[in-house]
């Protein structure tokens, strides 16, 4: 189906599978779709939903939204992380593996921004959309592998937020023969920051696919939701014309925010599967992820990234395993 028949024809269906007795950690849930999924999540009975956000603010004032429009309390906890640093995210995942169970992850903060800045030694929206993104899903891992241990009856769930933009980036920018594709798409001069958004996405598919393929689905679920274009707060630095595109477009909040739920709710059937309105669509990949080019730069991506995060905990690679 293409992007404007779903926009305007297709709604994911309302969530129903009970979360109860659960512990979901949402990231971006301040806002936006994190939100409204956290919300679904905290209706549907889990028993702890954690709300990872960059403002705790922020996270605080959510916090008591989803309780007041819930009935529930006692269930949401605000915990702070910022996935433009390394330091953050290493303190928060070692504080999430300090929890006695993880059954369910929604990687869904992101940042889209035609202003080139630097994070950690990359361009902002690589470091926050891609490299502290799969930091934390490593980090998190061993959590949600012992949750599996220790409750065989649960499949814990890693859901990974994506877009369909991901096929509309211009992959003439991965430079021939260059093995440090991250670091070449962190050069100031010759950054495309117009579609730098669409170029983080496909860079996640590409990895979230690796990782997956090193992950034994029966230990840890792991998927990619599209939720379609909505209404959030992500294209806040995005600019006028995106705005003005979210405002003919866009799907409410809450309907976007289904698919993520679902993402978390899929079984053995859904690990290394990308995910649109809700439905298992793996054909909906872009011709470049589903190519030998593709699978090539996937590769090398998977090395460069690895010496990365090596760099930052050494060890953590044994976590894709």
């Amino acid at each position: 189906m293409g992007f404007f028949y779903s926009q305007f024809f297709v709604r994911p269906t309302y969530p129903t599978r009970s979360f109860q007795g659960e512990t979901v950690l949402v990231t971006g849930a301040n806002v936006g779709l994190g939100l409204e999924a956290a919300r679904h999540i905290v209706r549907l009975g889990a028993s702890r939903v954690i709300l990872g956000v960059r403002n705790v603010e922020a996270g605080e004032a959510a916090k008591m939204e989803i309780e007041t429009s819930t009935g529930r309390s006692g269930v949401c906890e605000v915990w702070k992380v910022d996935l433009a640093s390394y330091t953050s995210v290493l303190a928060f995942g070692d504080r999430i593996a300090q929890i006695p169970r993880l059954d369910a992850v929604i990687l869904n903060a992101a940042l889209a921004t035609r202003t080139f800045e630097f994070a950690e030694g990359y361009e902002r929206t690589i470091t926050v959309n891609v490299i502290n993104t799969l930091l934390l899903a490593l980090l998190i891992l061993p959590s949600l592998k012992a949750t599996r241990q220790k409750v065989p009856s649960v499949h814990p769930c890693l859901t990974f937020v994506v877009s369909e933009v991901h096929a509309w980036a211009d992959t003439t920018e991965f430079e021939s023969g260059r093995s440090d594709l991250l670091k070449a798409l962190s050069d100031p001069i010759k950054a495309k920051m117009r579609g730098r958004y669409p170029m983080s996405k496909l860079l996640e598919v590409l990895l979230v696919q690796e990782l997956a393929g090193r992950v034994r689905g029966s230990e840890v679920m792991i998927d990619m939701v599209n939720p379609g274009l909505c209404h959030s707060q992500l294209g806040r630095e995005a600019g006028v014309g995106f705005m003005i595109m979210k405002i003919v477009l866009a799907r409410s909040t809450e309907v976007g925010s289904r698919t993520l739920v679902h993402g978390v709710s899929m079984g053995l059937e859904g690990h290394g599967v990308y995910m649109t309105d809700g439905q298992l669509e793996n054909t909906a990949l872009s011709p470049f992820v589903r190519s030998k080019e593709g699978g090539e730069v996937r590769e090398k991506l998977w090395d460069e990234l690895s010496m990365i995060l090596e760099g930052v905990r050494p060890g953590i690679m044994e976590n894709a395993q």
